[in-house]
């Protein structure tokens, strides 16, 4: 992929789509316990799982799910995310809508929250509700790694809607990616070399996904962009302090990475780096309390790990009721792999819990 990409033939995350659907020949089949069907949300492509009426039900609560993909890769349409959301429709008895948004290099931020965000304000409006016989106090917003950062920004952003009647009940947020402030975290440098998702990797997602150079890969790595000389990054400071966030089993032994001069220009250059609506973690308390109860999933061995304990945190601090879900033994993107031949014990223990705690919550 790479190699093709240096070669100026394509794109390499264009390829690695490619490589990824070729090898997933999924065609959808709905079946007497889930319809599936694709349809259009304001413009914004979704896949609609649907489980048939039971007895004299009237109403059904719904999940609006966000795939991950570092922003650049996978579907809503691939076997993994069709088989989640099948199965979370069927366990819960839930309408599942499943956001399709266009993807790196097709477009950058913030092209993906706007796809995301209309097409959950589209499915929030009461007559579209109707037609899908939804519950309108019983819809969470969900996603995992991108599509955790996602629909973390979206409901941000709904909590703070005025004209919007109906908004989630629920945001359950699945080793979601949520600042690009501080790459030196504990779990960034315990797991700095972790398989599926290493740090240098997520340094890439994040260069693509805000339309930055691959020349600034090493300056984001050693903190330059948020030095203590550069002033656009003081007032978001004490918003990520891991020191005071993380509990010392997290901590470890690691340090703190913050270097005394670095370059403001990268900020200047890409102002995404501090958009709240790319790093959710980096919003104000007062945008923090408008959030709603709060599920999210951790795992030791991934350098994400950090971001979902501090967005916890600091939830919880603003009093915001969070379940903070941590599993020892499992990995980055773990969940989605249920389906053999990559069928791991750790996929089914997360989306188990994951599932459990919405049916008890929605």
């Amino acid at each position: 992929c790479h190699l093709i990409h240096y070669l100026r033939l394509s794109h390499h995350l264009i390829v690695l789509n490619y490589v990824i659907h070729t090898f997933d020949k999924l065609k959808f089949v709905s079946s007497e316990d889930v319809n599936i069907t694709d349809a259009v949300f304001d413009g914004v492509e979704v896949r609609v799982f649907e489980p048939p009426m039971k007895g004299d039900e009237r109403l059904k609560r719904s999940v609006v799910y966000i795939h991950g993909g570092g922003w650049a890769l996978a579907s809503a349409r691939t076997s993994l995310y069709n088989n989640l959301c099948r199965i979370m429709a069927e366990s819960l008895n839930a309408v599942v809508v499943s956001v399709e948004y266009r993807l790196v290099p097709e477009v950058r931020f913030p092209e993906q929250f706007h796809d995301t965000l209309r097409a959950t304000k589209y499915f929030l409006q009461p007559d579209v509700l109707a037609e899908y016989s939804v519950d309108p106090g019983r819809i969470a917003i969900s996603g995992d790694s991108a599509g955790g950062n996602l629909a973390a920004a979206v409901c941000q952003q709904l909590s703070k809607d005025e004209h919007l009647t109906i908004k989630p009940k629920l945001q359950a947020l699945i080793y979601p990616v949520l600042q690009a402030f501080d790459f030196n975290t504990p779990s960034y440098q315990q797991n700095m070399n972790m398989p599926v998702l290493p740090r240098y990797v997520m340094i890439n997602y994040w260069i693509d996904y805000i339309n930055a150079n691959y020349d600034l890969a090493h300056s984001l790595l050693i903190n330059n962009h948020t030095a203590l000389d550069v002033g656009q990054a003081l007032s978001f400071r004490g918003r990520l302090n891991w020191t005071s966030l993380l509990p010392s089993s997290f901590k470890k032994n690691y340090k703190p990475v913050i270097q005394t001069t670095g370059k403001a220009e990268i900020i200047r250059e890409i102002p995404a780096l501090l958009d709240v609506r790319a790093g959710p973690l980096l919003a104000e308390n007062e945008t923090l309390q408008l959030q709603p109860k709060t599920y999210i999933l951790t795992c030791e061995n991934d350098v994400l790990r950090d971001d979902g304990v501090m967005y916890a945190k600091r939830l919880q601090n603003a009093g915001v009721e969070v379940t903070l879900d941590h599993f020892d033994d499992c990995f980055h993107g773990c969940m989605i792999f249920t389906v053999w031949p990559t069928d791991f014990s750790a996929g089914i223990q997360t989306r188990n819990s994951y599932i459990k705690w919405l049916d008890e919550s929605l």
